[in-house]
């Protein structure tokens, strides 16, 4: 993707992000949700998108302006050596979100053969899908824009026809909630969504025309597109009491519709996990080729896929906000608002960056227990910033006072 430098504006950006946000994945997430009802399951997802897709943008921020991957951006607060502990992290995310995406991918598709044509064999669409993703990653980069353009809008069309067949039930906008979920935890559902996607997002916004193209694009794309699959999923749990779009649509006798939006959405959307877990470990291992890494990452992922069936990922979700919450509350408050803007070249380790991280992932845990109103990922983010910009004032205090001190003592 190198020649893209500077060259990819809000509208690809827009339908780089609205193809990631319309996946299986999203979808049945949002069907998590039914519990609340209608009308306040889609307060929750507004709110919790709104805010979890601006932390989105601010960190796609810092790759437009800096022009760094994401896990190089990591350096600013980290080191060096922090940087590879993220870019492991994140490639082991990666790794588990492609083998979430293609056996979740590879099972819906399955629900129509099985009942159309009598074929049940979700292995056979495990590799089906694993190798269309892996064609994608090989031949994508060098058409990209035109390939995601096109993608996107057959995903748009499909999808308002799935919007169609659910929301003519109307009815279900009158479904009353339950106890069985708090406002809080849906709303951390939401954020925590965008928040997954946090890691990758500066490897795709480095390319960006500008700062402003980048970020606009990106927070319409994905504020829309994954808002849009939540409510999905949310209107086809309540009006049919399914987790699985393709269900809903085979109702219909909408089989192909079906396998159309699952196959498109998981490509495009595992395009982006793939690629990006390539690119990361390239932080790592400079001179790896993250095209072939992506590639590899897929195999392994599909391989995952089969052997072992990934059946809940909710807490995968929290997994990957314990983790990722607490190093982008430190790198965001280091860049907007300590004013750190640049790697330290000499820099191996930021202990003290470090050691709030850990202490940041307890701090994530404590909020996701306590069930706020806004969630955990926001509110632990903003203590743990707050806790940052004290330790970094009382430790630059303590070192002007020391530099005084030795300037005393040497007149």
């Amino acid at each position: 993707m190198s020649k893209l430098t500077g060259k990819l504006t809000k509208w690809n950006f827009a339908t780089l992000w609205f193809g990631a946000a319309v996946s299986i994945a999203e979808i049945m997430t949002g069907a998590l949700i039914a519990p609340l009802g209608f009308s306040k399951g889609l307060t929750a997802i507004l709110i919790g998108h709104l805010l979890g897709t601006l932390l989105l943008v601010l960190g796609g921020v810092i790759g437009s302006r800096e022009r760094l991957t994401a896990m190089e951006s990591t350096k600013i607060s980290f080191g060096r050596y922090g940087s590879y502990l993220f870019s492991i992290l994140n490639v082991l995310q990666l790794l588990g979100w492609t083998a979430i995406m293609i056996v979740t991918g590879a099972r819906s598709i399955n629900v129509v053969t099985t009942s159309d044509f009598h074929f049940n064999q979700p292995w056979v669409w495990c590799l089906v899908v694993g190798l269309l993703i892996c064609t994608w990653l090989y031949f994508g980069q060098n058409a990209w824009k035109k390939l995601n353009s096109v993608a996107v809008t057959l995903l748009f069309l499909l999808t308002i026809v799935l919007c169609f067949v659910i929301f003519k039930h109307s009815e279900l906008l009158f479904e009353p909630g339950t106890s069985e979920m708090s406002f809080g935890a849906a709303v951390e559902l939401s954020v925590i969504m965008p928040l997954s996607w946090l890691p990758l997002i500066s490897d795709y916004t480095r390319f960006a025309k500008s700062t402003r193209e980048g970020a606009i694009g990106s927070f319409v794309g994905y504020m829309i597109g994954s808002s849009w699959m939540y409510a999905i999923g949310l209107g086809a749990a309540l009006a049919f009491n399914e987790f699985d779009p393709v269900a809903v649509l085979m109702s219909a006798n909408l089989g192909l519709f079906a396998v159309g939006i699952v196959v498109l959405a998981t490509v495009t959307t595992t395009f982006m996990d793939a690629y990006s877990g390539g690119i990361s470990l390239t932080t790592v291992f400079p001179k790896l080729n993250g095209k072939h890494v992506a590639i590899v990452l897929t195999i392994i992922g599909t391989i995952l896929a089969i052997v072992f069936p990934i059946e809940k990922y909710e807490g995968f979700l929290y997994l990957i906000g314990s983790f990722f919450a607490p190093l982008y509350a430190i790198l965001l408050t280091d860049y907007f608002i300590l004013k750190r803007t640049k790697i330290r070249k000499t820099l191996r380790v930021d202990w003290v960056a470090m050691l709030i991280w850990v202490i940041g992932i307890c701090i994530y845990r404590k909020f996701v227990q306590f069930d706020s109103f806004l969630g955990a990922t926001v509110p632990s983010m903003v203590v743990i910033g707050v806790i940052y910009i004290v330790v970094q004032f009382v430790i630059n205090k303590f070192a002007n006072q020391q530099v005084g001190g030795n300037k005393h003592v040497s007149s």
